[in-house]
This record gives C-alpha cells, sequence and structure tokens, in this order.
C-alpha cells in the first residue's frame, strides 16, 4: 500500500491540469505541485463571483502555464486535455444559495461542464487520470453519525443534486470507458487563498473577515450545529495521493477530521486564537434555514486504510496560519 511520502516522485516531471486552478484549492494544490517539479496548467474563467483570483498563485505565476478558459467550452477542454498526465478537476459553482436562486447556471457548471471534461478526456486522451473533488453536501441531512460513504445521498439542494450528477459521470466514465477517476467528497476545507469576502464559497471565509475587521461574527441559528473541517493542505495530500495511487481508481472517500467541533465553540476558538472580537447568536435567514444540514462528520476509514492519508493538521493550528495569512494579505482578498 502507498505511504503518504512515496506519490512525490510520480508528480516530478509529470504534466498536470488544475480546473478552477486560480480558486482555493486549485491555487494550493498548483503551489504543491510546483514544488514537486510538476509542468503545471491552470484552467480558470476567472468569473468575479466564483473563487479565482490572480493573487492565489503570488509566487509561482512564473511556473505555471494560465489558461483563461471556461469549462463550458468543449473546444477548450478538448485542447486543454491533451498530452496531460493527471487532471485534477475542481471547477465547479460552490454557492449553495446561489445554485437555488439560479439551479441552470448550477447545471450547466457542475453538471454539463462535468460531461464535456469527461467526453474531451475519452475522445482526446483516455490515459490520464482524474480526481474529482465532490462534496459532502450530497448527503444532505445525515441519517447516522459519522457519515460514511455507505450513506444515503439526499441533497438538499441543487448544488447537491448537481454535483452528486458530476461525481457519478466521473465513476461512470471509469467503469465504461476505462478512464482512470476517483472521486474525494471534501468536508469543510478552509485555509489561505479560500474566498472571504462572502459566504459563497464557504461561512468561515465571511467569519474571518469580520473578525480581522473587528465586527462581531454571526453565528445562525443556536450555535449546536457539529461539524468536522479540513485544512487545505491536508485536502492537497489527499488529492495527491489519489492522483498517484491506482488504489484509487474508481473509489468515491470521504474526507474527515479527528476533531468535531459546534459553531459557538468553533466561533469562541476564532477569537481566543485572534486575541479578540466577539460573536453573536443570530436567527436562520429563511433562505439558509431550508438548506441546512444539521450536524455532519465524515468517516474517513476508507481513505485512510485505502491510501494511508489522515489529516494532520490540527484545527487551532490550521485557524492559526489562515488568519495570519490574512492579516498580511487582507488588500487582496477583501
Amino acid at each position: 500500500m502507498p505511504g503518504t511520502n512515496d506519490y512525490t516522485h510520480a508528480y516530478s516531471g509529470a504534466r498536470v491540469l488544475i480546473t478552477g486552478g486560480m480558486g482555493f484549492i486549485g491555487s494550493n494544490l498548483a503551489h504543491r505541485l510546483v514544488e514537486l517539479d510538476a509542468q503545471v496548467t491552470l484552467v480558470d474563467s476567472l468569473i468575479p463571483i466564483y473563487g479565482g483570483n490572480q493573487r492565489n498563485i503570488a509566487g509561482i505565476e512564473h511556473r505555471v502555464r494560465v489558461n483563461i478558459a471556461d469549462v463550458r467550452d468543449e473546444y477548450s477542454m478538448n485542447y486543454l486535455v491533451q498530452g496531460q498526465d493527471y487532471l485534477f478537476n475542481l471547477a465547479g459553482q460552490t454557492s449553495h444559495l446561489d445554485s437555488m436562486t439560479d439551479p441552470y447556471t448550477d447545471l450547466e457548471i457542475n453538471c454539463r461542464a462535468q460531461l464535456s471534461i469527461l467526453e474531451a478526456c475519452r475522445k482526446h486522451n483516455p490515459n490520464l487520470k482524474l480526481v474529482y473533488a465532490s462534496t459532502r453536501q450530497i448527503y444532505g441531512k445525515p441519517d447516522y453519525l459519522p457519515v460514511d460513504e455507505r450513506h444515503l445521498l439526499h441533497p438538499v439542494d441543487v448544488n447537491g443534486v448537481n454535483k452528486m450528477a458530476g461525481e457519478w459521470y466521473h465513476i461512470l466514465y471509469n467503469n465504461v470507458y476505462s478512464i482512470r477517476a476517483c472521486a474525494l467528497r471534501l468536508t469543510n476545507t478552509y485555509g489561505p487563498r479560500m474566498r472571504v469576502k462572502d459566504a459563497r464559497q464557504t461561512f468561515l471565509g465571511i467569519w474571518i473577515k469580520r473578525l480581522i475587521d473587528e465586527e462581531p461574527i454571526q453565528v445562525f441559528g443556536d450555535g449546536s450545529q457539529i461539524r468536522d473541517f479540513n485544512y487545505v493542505d491536508d485536502v492537497v495530500e489527499a488529492m495527491l495521493l489519489a492522483g498517484a495511487s491506482p488504489a484509487a481508481d474508481g473509489g468515491i472517500f470521504n474526507l474527515g477530521s479527528d476533531e468535531t467541533i459546534n459553531l459557538r465553540d468553533l466561533a469562541a476558538l476564532l477569537v481566543e486564537i485572534n486575541g479578540g472580537g466577539s460573536f453573536e447568536i443570530v436567527p436562520f435567514p429563511p433562505d439558509r434555514k431550508v438548506i441546512d444540514i444539521g450536524d455532519y462528520y465524515a468517516d474517513y476509514r476508507m481513505i485512510q486504510g485505502r491510501l494511508g492519508w489522515r489529516p494532520k493538521v490540527s484545527l487551532r493550528e490550521g485557524l492559526r496560519r489562515t488568519l495570519e495569512f490574512y492579516r498580511r494579505e487582507r488588500e487582496y482578498y477583501w
């Protein structure tokens, strides 16, 4: 079984394509791949309401190729997949609220575009390895905790339904066309380079922005909702392991953490690490209440058993690094 350190040689000199490459997770992945001497191409539409940010590749801009293209454009994708060894497919619309107000755009990006990426691979490069960023959102409101991969899927919003379809297209193409693909169901991912100007990517972003702006963090509901969190470096590690390991092909894996925390305690922890600030408990906005999933934390034993992955960065340490990053980089992300 591959250990956590054995994947690094797999990427040295390899040609790697990252869709959503200027976004939060994509850019962190790019930084790591550059360290591993990979030849990295980033595809991003840089549409303002999504996560792409030029600042995300500061320090590596001369060592990566950037292609401003939309994954919905089949012609671009047909060209871009050619000659690549790995494709990390992270392009997506992540806002649950946007998916409810504009379901067709969500459908285009999270379903149709996924299909055109897979078709591009089938026709122009069936030998690459594909890692798809899926989401815990497709489980919906948990029937039991921790949630394992056998848990029924009953998403509570349009985004969840479309992400579910996107994930299954990848597994289908793996099973039918032998395009080596796997999916990682991400939980709350946080860290440097995430979008913080609003809650489109994660509520933690807007919490951190408010904290640094000396405004109270707003905790919806009663703050008792339990969650698990992964620091972005741990997620990047999981993706690289999944990409390099044949044991991942055709698999669907939860990511998760050994630490769980309710949102009230999380807000208090952030204030403590920040050395000041405050939070307030406020009623759920009606549009959020209907898609809230209550408590959620994952069972990640499958990826641990098969690929040897487990998170290394503690919540306290991850939050500390994140706050430090945004204090320093504030002007580029506000």
